[in-house]
């Protein structure tokens, strides 16, 4: 008897064709990550300070930043997009070099909005040491 092998075929990725999109991007002491969604949350594209090669302090500079954005620019391209609505989180010296290289790189900002996570009171101190 003969063993028939059946081959999966992959679906296409299908091209989709976006006009406006959101930009979440990340930026503590050690890294900065940018994505792109569509208007759903949907990933379109991302990138990370680690991801375009950069390694140690280096990945929370705004060099860095301005490197990712430019890689997701590329990732962007057959996607249509145009406008985009930025969120920023976090405290790290890649927010701002993050949305100039945004709009740099051939997109609209429309809003820009900081949704920093901010403790009302915060985590509960641990308990006093005793020596």
């Amino acid at each position: 008897m003969t063993a028939v092998k059946t081959v999966k075929k992959r679906k296409k990725k299908v091209k989709r064709n976006i006009k406006r999109g959101q930009a979440h991007i990340q930026a503590n002491y050690n890294n900065t990550m940018v994505t792109i969604t569509d208007q759903n949350g949907n990933v379109v594209a991302w990138s990370s300070a680690g991801a375009c090669g950069f390694k140690g302090p280096k990945k929370a500079t705004p060099y860095a930043a301005g490197v990712i954005v430019r890689k997701v620019a590329e990732k962007l391209n057959d996607t249509g997009m145009q406008e985009i609505d930025v969120f920023v989180k976090g405290v790290g010296s890649g927010r701002e070099s993050a949305i100039r290289a945004l709009h740099a790189n051939g997109l609209q900002v429309m809003s820009i909005k900081d949704v920093t996570p901010i403790p009302h009171n915060g985590c509960r101190p641990p308990k006093v040491r005793r020596v």
